[in-house]
């Protein structure tokens, strides 16, 4: 066990820090109980089954309702994790020591400044992934009860994040932007907010293009009924096509009637102006554009890979500006 133990800075920064580890315990414990406590009220009521083999939770079921409930701001809070651990490692961890000069001491201790930045952020990544690897277990405690209910489907923003491993990646970028960061600023609550600021923008962008990273599928019928999309598929865009197979814009339509004199909306007489307007722009069929859910894994993998680059720059630059300083 001796072999195990932590020594040098490892043990130093641990014994710093000791009392963000047991915030980071009390937080998976607490979260533990309330996940696994709405479960256990859940399962108080029995749920309704169809003939179609469908099972439901009963109207009444106020323990699923509240899990759902729990789940989705749950999933929400998550996105808050990488923005945490980056604060954390680039406020108290980093840039403190340069404010306070504490991190003379360390360099007198035959610790070299590379040695002694390697030891912190490995601490630091090493205690956030296993804080977010007990976080999203907890999380999937109760996903499997609730997953693809309004606002938990595999790809709204928290249940997406909070079910694949984006979220190990963005929190690593987050520990090594923020040790570039707090180097650069040394001010504790600057470097904070900058990190904060720096992950937060990452993470929006990436939240926002996500769905561009692959192409759409498209499926089409002729004009009529409405077109769904496959099971748990996430639509993008739907709309009418003309017979040639170009997309035609609705709203050319709706503005012709919107623009006729006397009609008391689509009721009087507006639908069949809008019929005919389609028809005389040779509108047959409709398509919709669609992500199917086979598209969560190789859309996780290529955000996974941009916030892994990012981490790895970040890391590189952040060495190269104490070797810089601190030769």
């Amino acid at each position: 066990m001796s072999a195990l133990a932590l020594k040098g800075p490892y043990w130093v920064t641990v014994r710093q820090y000791r009392r963000t580890l047991w915030l980071a315990v009390a937080a998976v414990a607490v979260s533990l109980a309330v996940i696994g406590g709405l479960r256990i009220w859940d399962a108080q009521t029995p749920d309704r089954f169809y003939a179609d083999g469908g099972r439901y939770a009963a109207d009444d079921n106020r323990g699923y309702e509240t899990l759902r409930l729990a789940l989705e701001y749950g999933g929400a809070w998550l996105l808050f994790l990488p923005l945490l651990v980056g604060a954390f490692v680039a406020g108290p961890l980093v840039a403190r020591e340069f404010e306070s000069g504490t991190y003379k001491l360390s360099l007198t201790q035959s610790v070299r400044p590379a040695d002694w930045l390697r030891s912190k952020l490995l601490t630091a990544t090493a205690v956030a992934l296993l804080t977010t690897l007990a976080l999203i277990g907890v999380f999937r405690i109760g996903w499997s009860r609730v997953s693809g209910t309004y606002g938990l489907s595999w790809a709204d923003r928290g249940s997406y994040e909070a079910t694949g491993i984006v979220l190990f990646a963005c929190v690593l970028a987050a520990v090594a932007v923020g040790a570039l960061v707090g180097q650069l600023i040394r001010r504790t609550l600057v470097a904070m907010a900058a990190t904060g600021l720096v992950m937060g923008v990452v993470m929006f962008v990436l939240g926002t293009f996500r769905w561009s990273f692959l192409a759409v599928k498209t499926a089409t019928a002729p004009a009529g009924p409405t077109l769904w999309t496959p099971a748990h598929a996430l639509t993008m865009d739907s709309g009418l096509l003309t017979s040639s197979g170009v997309r035609f814009d609705q709203s050319v339509c709706w503005d012709e009637v919107n623009r006729t004199p006397g009609l008391d909306g689509m009721d009087d007489g507006g639908m069949k102006l809008f019929g005919r307007c389609l028809a005389r722009h040779d509108a047959t069929a409709q398509y919709v554009d669609y992500h199917p859910e086979s598209h969560f894994w190789p859309t996780q993998l290529i955000e996974s890979g941009i916030l892994l680059a990012l981490a790895a720059l970040a890391a590189f630059a952040a060495f190269r500006v104490l070797r810089a300083r601190h030769p």
